[in-house]
């Protein structure tokens, strides 16, 4: 797939193009299915390109710091995207100035730089200057220039709406289960191991520290069940693995972190990528009355965790 950014008019494309928009924060369920309307309806000759916007309108306009954070970094979405068999992904650089084109400057100047056939949008898709142009004007302005606008209805979960502020809810308050129904798979974070401050080690329960996660939403503080990926340059290696996620008030630390402790691994994974999946809220985070109370708890933890996956204690 290629990745093309842009920041002012998009290159000029010489390529029938079938081109879907949207914003693709986390490839959701409605995401997923403008994909698969795309494959369905793409003719022999035609390439499947994708138009997305690296940030959310409210956090870019308004500074709405709920929107601060992404459900998926922008790798996760080429990852994604490659995946789900787009061709070309236009990585719109969304900014202020960007807001202020008029529907017809974005159709026509923009658009019309890519060479469509067919644009495909889901239901409630707004554009232009104040978002002031839906999918009627779309198609109006479409129809001047012989391009074909589809309209794909709103996917639901039982009788809600998928979407991305939804999923970005259900992610910081913990509830692993809901997001990843309306993902069609578990929230993640790929990032690099770290070098941390080895206390889990001490304390019988070596972690890997995840960084640069910066773009990520952050999970509800806690300790989660899930999955840990390891990425290698042939078969990646996955591992069940206890998460905690937050500020680690029982050693005063300050900053929000995202350790994992994999089950039954011994070895060093420092400076490896790896993608943590969350799949279960085990409990909140807690300040407990020092080291041996907190060991406590994580073995508690650990013995939960075997049960649910029906795995043998090793402790």
């Amino acid at each position: 797939m290629k990745t093309i950014e842009v920041t002012d008019l998009p290159p000029v494309n010489d390529q029938s193009t079938l081109l879907v928009v949207g914003k693709f924060d986390g490839l959701h369920l409605g995401h997923q299915q403008l994909l698969n309307a795309a494959r369905s309806a793409r003719q022999e000759g035609e390439e499947i390109s994708v138009l997305g916007f690296s940030d959310h309108p409210l956090w870019v306009l308004k500074g709405d710091s709920d929107y601060e954070k992404a459900l998926s970094s922008f790798q996760d979405r080429r990852q994604l995207l490659e995946q789900a068999g787009v061709d070309r992904y236009y990585h719109v650089h969304f900014t202020k100035e960007y807001a202020q084109l008029t529907p017809e400057q974005f159709v026509h100047e923009h658009l019309g730089q890519l060479q469509i056939s067919r644009i495909i949008v889901g239901e409630g898709f707004k554009f232009g200057r104040g978002r002031n142009a839906d999918t009627d004007g779309l198609s109006k302005l479409c129809e001047r220039n012989g391009i074909e606008v589809t309209v794909i209805p709103h996917v639901t979960f039982n009788g809600e709406k998928v979407s991305s502020t939804k999923i970005r809810s259900l992610v910081t308050n913990g509830n692993m289960e809901a997001a990843q129904g309306l993902l069609g798979r578990p929230f993640e974070m790929t990032g690099i191991v770290e070098k941390g401050e080895q206390l889990g080690r001490e304390l019988g329960f070596p972690t890997l520290n995840l960084g640069d996660i910066e773009e990520y939403v952050q999970p509800f503080p806690g300790v989660y069940l899930g999955v840990v990926e390891v990425h290698h340059d042939s078969a990646n290696a996955h591992y069940y693995s206890l998460i905690s996620a937050g500020y680690r008030p029982t050693v005063n630390g300050k900053t929000y972190k995202v350790e994992a402790y994999l089950l039954d691994f011994s070895g060093d994974l420092y400076g490896k990528t790896v993608t943590v999946k969350y799949l279960r809220f085990l409990r909140g985070e807690e300040n407990f009355n020092g080291l041996d109370e907190l060991v406590d708890h994580m073995k508690q933890d650990e013995k939960n965790a075997r049960r649910i996956l029906g795995l043998a204690n090793t402790r």
